[in-house]
């Protein structure tokens, strides 16, 4: 309960000062409804007691995931480093089959003068022959199961890995369409786009009408609410982009993207930073020392407590720029600007799409 309860006795001497209490201070409570009361209290815990487990949970499958993750970014490096010695291996081999050639040549016109250089051109040719052997041998490993296939399967479990890290994270922060009133649609059953835009005849989403875990993000806090606005639409707005800039951290991280905007996790109390803010030097500090120095990242807050609207506007814009990058890099095209819930659900869509795993 919100406030002090107090129950008098009706055998306490007290009970007749006690209905003298301001009862816009007290909450009386019944004694016949005492017990229900303190029920739903007890249930109350108990579901919260059952959240925290359930996050650490999810918390410790998390992290068995990334060290599974780490193992098999382990072996594709051992295989890139086989690769490049086999790559190296394949140069000096052909340098020898052209040395070779130009010797068998130069041993034809010279054969009567040069006849120690024959019986050397022989051993190299013998020399030469073996080393084709071996070539055809390590092209054959090339192509076979242990080569480029086992490369394209690792890539596959790699791909199927981060798309199964997704959906973790589509799980913790659910992006859903508002069909009606309070009526919602998940994110797979909404007629998304192809991999090179919207699908054909189908119209953009509308930004007011997606949520993420619940929560509406517009541009209105950004651009029109002053210190008089309402105070929880600001804080939903800035709870929202919380979410939505730890989505795009996960997502950024199970891909292996450094996001051009990096961002600092704060909840509802983060930022994005900016290495090349748009300022307009004066003539002043166009020095090279001066440039040199001013190298330093700029914070913008991802909400507007306290803060410029521009600033927090701006911010937002890094924001969806940080999500057209990592749809760009996955081959999607960006829906705009001012649509990052739109951009965010057709990036969660296109990794969990089935296309990502044949790519």
């Amino acid at each position: 309960m919100d406030q002090q309860q107090q129950q008098p006795s009706p055998l306490s001497p007290s009970s007749s000062a006690a209905k003298v209490v301001d009862s816009e201070k007290v909450k009386v409570i019944e004694w016949e409804d005492f017990e229900q009361e303190l029920a739903r209290l007890w249930s109350l815990s108990s579901a919260l007691q059952q959240a925290k487990d359930k996050k650490q949970s999810l918390q410790d499958k998390l992290n068995s995931i990334i060290q599974i993750k780490a193992e098999s970014l382990d072996r594709a490096n051992e295989l890139e480093e086989m690769q490049e010695k086999l790559e190296a291996r394949r140069v000096v081999i052909e340098k020898m089959s052209m040395r070779s050639k130009v010797a068998e040549e130069d041993a034809k016109k010279q054969e009567e003068r040069l006849g120690m250089e024959v019986r050397s051109l022989l051993v190299a040719g013998t020399a030469l022959s073996v080393a084709r052997r071996r070539l055809q041998e390590s092209n054959k490993l090339l192509s076979g199961e242990t080569g480029y296939g086992h490369l394209q399967n690792l890539n596959k479990k790699l791909r199927l890995r981060q798309q199964f890290m997704i959906q973790q994270v589509s799980l913790l922060y659910p992006v859903k369409i508002l069909v009606g009133p309070k009526q919602e649609q998940e994110l797979e059953s909404f007629p998304s786009g192809s991999r090179s835009g919207n699908a054909a005849g189908s119209k953009p989403v509308n930004p007011g009408s997606l949520t993420i875990l619940g929560l509406h993000l517009t541009m209105l806090p950004f651009t029109k609410m002053s210190l008089f606005s309402d105070k929880k639409e600001v804080q939903r707005s800035a709870t929202a982009l919380g979410y939505i800039a730890h989505v795009v951290s996960l997502t950024a991280s199970y891909l292996q993207v450094p996001l051009r905007y990096p961002l600092r996790l704060g909840g509802s109390r983060s930022y994005i930073n900016d290495y090349a803010p748009s300022i307009e030097p004066s003539s002043s500090d166009l020095s090279l020392s001066t440039l040199s120095t001013n190298t330093k990242p700029v914070e913008f807050p991802l909400f507007l407590d306290g803060q410029d609207t521009t600033r927090a506007a701006y911010a937002v814009f890094l924001l969806n720029k940080d999500v057209e990058q990592l749809l760009n890099f996955i081959g999607v095209k960006s829906l705009g600007p001012r649509h990052v819930l739109a951009n965010l659900k057709e990036l969660l869509r296109t990794i969990q799409s089935a296309e990502y795993i044949d790519t």
